[in-house]
């Protein structure tokens, strides 16, 4: 396994993460600016006039949901173009937009991998709004979409029809991971694919309690069984919110499938400045670390 190797989001042409400083960060999504707490940005802000541009500015409220600040007219529902993806942003009582930047150079991972097999079968757990699931269909795979919230999975599936695929082109479930994982593992189902973002905690669609401490591993070895052995075959596993390092999930995921030649590392994002430096002028490139990954291919 290649430690501390780390993953690096660039702005794109939706997505830029202008400034940040002060435990915030200041990010355009498409036409949007919102401005939203980030406890890794430590240090001062570099263009703080920028930030009047905000059109939202969320703030806590309590332990886990807070509330947006609306500053500038903005509708309730907006695009946010990827490549050939089409994602539809919005604000939502946990801070985020139903878009995640520092997955970006996971997807045009995925993306690789499945165009060197053919029209391979991919598992993508803790789906969510299904960026990764619409990449991996586009690029020709089969794509079972499980998540545990309705919600979510509509979300997801809009943002399908949008990036211009059909509504069967990829198997959405609301299902329990875990329950699913071990259900496929009986019927010996396998993929040449199998990417999950699982988070801290989280219920399952009939009420199921996930914690990452204690369900993790069984899952990752009712995962063993459902990867294919197809040379080529993939596996992808990211994080944000439980707090460890890349090590703990490299192990977690060696302890699981044994010795594999992948790579982990931090995902971060980099920060355009807000202003743009000078031909005289040299400026520092930040990064906010936002999550951890581990992946590895057959």
């Amino acid at each position: 396994m290649r430690y501390d190797h780390h993953l690096l989001t660039k702005p794109w042409e939706g997505y830029e993460l202008i400034d940040s400083g002060e435990n915030m960060k200041l990010e355009r999504f498409g036409a949007i600016v919102t401005a939203r707490p980030e406890t890794q940005a430590l240090w001062a802000k570099r263009a703080p006039e920028r930030w009047e541009e905000a059109h939202a500015r969320f703030a806590f409220g309590g332990e886990t949901k807070g509330s947006w600040d609306v500053r500038r007219a903005l509708p309730e529902d907006w695009e946010v173009p990827w490549e050939d993806l089409r994602l539809g942003a919005r604000l939502t009582n946990f801070k985020h937009t139903g878009i995640f930047p520092e997955q970006a150079p996971n997807w045009d991972w995925s993306r690789e991998r499945i165009r060197q097999l053919d029209a391979p079968k991919v598992l993508n757990l803790f789906g969510y709004t299904g960026a990764a699931s619409i990449v991996a269909a586009l690029a020709g795979a089969k794509v079972t979409h499980v998540d545990a919230s309705k919600q979510a999975l509509d979300w997801a599936n809009e943002n399908a029809q949008r990036s211009g695929l059909p509504h069967d082109a990829i198997r959405w479930l609301l299902d329990d991971v875990l329950t699913f994982a071990k259900r496929e593992m009986r019927r010996g189902n396998r993929y040449e694919g199998i990417i999950l973002d699982p988070p801290a905690f989280g219920r399952g669609a009939k009420g199921e309690v996930w914690k990452i401490e204690e369900d993790l591993p069984a899952l990752l070895s009712a995962l063993r069984d459902l990867l294919s052995d197809v040379p080529g075959s993939f596996f992808l596993v990211s994080g944000y919110a439980a707090g460890y390092a890349p090590c703990s999930l490299a192990q977690a995921v060696e302890s699981a499938f044994g010795d594999v030649a992948g790579e982990c590392g931090e995902l971060h994002i980099e920060e355009s400045g807000g202003l743009r430096a000078t031909a005289s002028e040299e400026r520092s490139v930040r990064v906010i670390p936002a999550g951890i990954y581990v992946r590895f291919v057959h």
